[in-house]
C-alpha cells in the first residue's frame, strides 16, 4: 500500500515543490538556481522510479485510499497490464528527464517545465495502479491537466492554441467516457477491472443493444487521447510545438493512456459481448482508417516534429486495430507495440530534440548531411526507424507480425485479408517517410561541402539516454515473449 502510494504521491508533491520553490522570475528568463532545478528534479526521477520498481517487485495485494460515494471507492492494484505501462512510463520519463536537463538549457520557465513534469509521472503512475474504472478516469482527467502546460510550454500564441485544442478535445473524449462509466455502473456489480466482462447477465439480456452503443461512444471518447479517426487532429498541433522531450514523453506514454483505457473498457465489457457486432466491425474501421492516413500525412509533411506526430497517428492505431481483432494473437501483438512504438518513437523525437539544439534545423529539407554531422545520433535514428517500419530484428517487426497472424486468424469477413494489407502499406509509407531522413543524412551528394563539415554531437546526457531506449527497442524484438512473460512474473511473484 504505502509503496504504490509513495510512487504516485511523492513525484506529484515533489512537482508542486518544484513550481512553488523555483518560481519564474518576472522577466521570464532562467532561474537562477538552473543547476540546483535539475540536480533536485534528477533525484526526484530517480527516487519515483525505484518506488516504482519496488511496488512491482512486492506485488502487493489491492486496497481502498477512500470512498467518493458509499459504493465509488478509490481502489488501487497492480495487474500485469498496468506493470507493462508502467514500465514503458518509468524507462521514457527517466531518459527523456536525463535528457532534458540538456536541452532545456536554451529554454525558459524550466522550473514550470520540470514541476509538471513529475507530476505527470505521478498521475502516470496511479493511471497503471488503478484498480477499478473510477480512480482510473480520475487520474486520466488529471493527466490532461498536467500535460497541457507542457504544449503550452513556450508561450506563443501557435503553443497557446495547440494546448487548447489539446484541452478540448481530451476533455471531450473524456466526457463522452464517463457518460459510458454512468451506465456502466448501472450494469455492473462493480466498476473493479476484470478481463471477463463485468455485466450482468440481465443487463446484457435486457439492454444488450443500448450496452453496444455505450461501448462504442467509450471507444470513441477514449480513442481521442490515442489519436484514433475522427479525433486525431489534436495530436500533429500539440506535438510540434512543445518540447522536443515532453514531446517524445506526449508519443511514447501519455497518448498510451488512451490505449489502457481502451484495454480496460474491453475487460469491462467483454471481448465475448463485443466480438462479432457492428461495434468490433465499426472500431476495426476506424483504426484501419486511422493507420494508412496517418501514415499518408506523415509521407507528406515536410516538418520533422509534425511528420513524427502524423506517424504516432498511425502506429498507435496498429495497437488499436490489435485490440478491435479480440483474439490471443493479435492481443499479444498490440501490448508487443506498445513497448515497440514507445521506446521507438521516444527516440525519435529525442533524436530530432538533439538535431533541433545543436542546428535549429526543423525542417527534412535540411536535414541533407546530418549524418555526417551527428553520425551517431542519426544512427540511433536509422534504427528507430526499422524498428518503425518493422525490419527484424528491431520490435516492430515481432509486433506487427502477430497483429497480421492475429487479423489472418480472426476469420473476421474481408478485414481478416484486409487488416494485414494496410498494415503493409503502412510500413511502406512509414519507409518512405523515415528512410530518405538516413540516406541523405549520411551519402548528402557531390554537390555536399564538405569543407564546412562540423561535428555537432550533443552531450552524453543527451546520447546516452538514447542509446539506452535505442538498444531497449532491439531487445523488444529479440525477446519480446521473454520480457512479456517477466513482467507477469513480476506481478504474480
Amino acid at each position: 500500500m504505502y509503496l504504490i502510494l509513495s510512487s504516485i504521491f511523492f513525484p506529484i508533491l515533489a512537482g508542486v515543490f518544484l513550481l512553488i520553490r523555483y518560481r519564474t522570475p518576472l522577466s521570464g528568463k532562467k532561474n537562477a538556481d538552473s543547476k540546483a532545478l535539475t540536480t533536485l528534479t534528477g533525484c526526484f526521477l530517480i527516487v519515483t522510479a525505484g518506488l516504482v520498481i519496488a511496488s512491482l517487485l512486492t506485488a502487493e495485494d489491492g486496497f481502498t485510499l477512500f470512498y467518493l460515494t458509499k459504493t465509488l471507492p478509490i481502489y488501487f492494484r497492480i495487474d500485469s497490464t498496468g506493470t507493462i505501462f508502467s514500465l514503458l512510463a518509468v524507462i521514457v520519463l527517466l531518459c527523456a528527464g536525463f535528457f532534458s536537463f540538456e536541452y532545456m538549457k536554451h529554454e525558459e520557465r524550466d522550473n514550470r517545465y520540470y514541476g509538471f513534469y513529475l507530476l505527470i509521472f505521478g498521475v502516470l503512475n496511479a493511471l497503471c495502479f488503478a484498480g477499478n474504472l473510477i480512480t482510473f478516469y480520475l487520474f486520466f482527467e488529471l493527466l490532461t491537466l498536467a500535460s497541457m502546460p507542457l504544449v503550452l510550454h513556450n508561450g506563443s500564441r501557435e503553443a497557446v492554441m495547440a494546448g487548447l485544442k489539446y484541452l478540448f478535445y481530451s476533455l471531450c473524449g473524456a466526457y463522452a467516457a464517463l457518460f459510458g462509466i454512468y451506465f456502466l455502473y448501472r450494469n455492473c456489480d462493480s466498476l473493479t477491472f476484470t478481463t471477463e466482462g463485468a455485466l450482468r447477465a440481465s443487463a446484457i439480456t435486457g439492454h444488450g443493444g443500448f450496452l453496444l452503443v455505450v461501448a462504442f461512444v467509450m471507444l470513441l471518447g477514449f480513442g481521442v487521447k490515442a489519436g484514433m479517426f475522427p479525433m486525431h487532429a489534436w495530436l500533429p498541433t500539440a506535438h510540434p510545438v512543445a518540447p522536443a522531450p515532453a514531446s517524445a514523453v506526449l508519443s511514447a506514454v501519455i497518448v498510451k493512456a488512451g490505449v489502457l483505457a481502451i484495454i480496460r473498457v474491453l475487460g469491462m465489457f467483454g471481448r465475448d459481448f463485443l466480438r462479432g457486432t457492428w461495434v468490433q466491425t465499426a472500431w476495426i474501421i476506424l483504426t484501419l482508417i486511422t493507420v494508412f492516413m496517418g501514415s499518408l500525412l506523415a509521407y507528406r509533411e515536410p516538418v520533422l516534429k509534425k511528420r513524427l506526430a502524423y506517424s504516432t497517428v498511425s502506429q498507435l492505431s496498429y495497437i488499436l486495430f490489435g485490440l478491435a481483432i479480440m483474439n490471443g494473437t493479435s492481443f499479444a501483438g498490440a501490448l508487443c507495440h506498445v513497448l515497440a512504438h514507445g521506446f521507438v518513437k521516444a527516440v525519435l523525437f529525442l533524436c530530432a530534440g538533439a538535431i533541433i539544439y545543436r542546428t535549429g534545423k526543423t525542417r527534412v529539407e535540411e536535414m541533407r548531411g546530418i549524418g555526417k554531422e551527428m553520425p551517431l545520433t542519426m544512427w540511433c535514428f536509422t534504427i528507430a526507424s526499422l524498428g518503425l517500419i518493422g525490419i527484424p530484428p528491431t520490435s516492430g517487426f515481432v509486433s506487427k507480425w502477430y497483429l497480421a497472424v492475429g487479423s489472418l486468424e480472426s476469420g473476421i469477413p474481408v478485414f481478416d485479408v484486409l487488416g494485414p494489407v494496410i498494415l503493409l502499406v503502412s510500413a511502406l509509407l512509414t519507409a518512405g517517410y523515415l528512410l530518405p531522413l538516413t540516406i541523405h543524412g549520411f551519402f548528402p551528394g557531390a554537390d555536399y561541402d564538405y569543407n564546412m563539415l562540423q561535428k555537432k554531437e550533443p552531450c552524453k546526457l543527451m546520447t546516452v539516454p538514447v542509446l539506452i531506449l535505442t538498444i531497449l527497442s532491439i531487445l523488444v524484438g529479440l525477446f519480446p515473449e521473454i520480457v512479456i512473460n517477466l513482467i507477469r512474473m513480476a506481478v504474480t511473484g
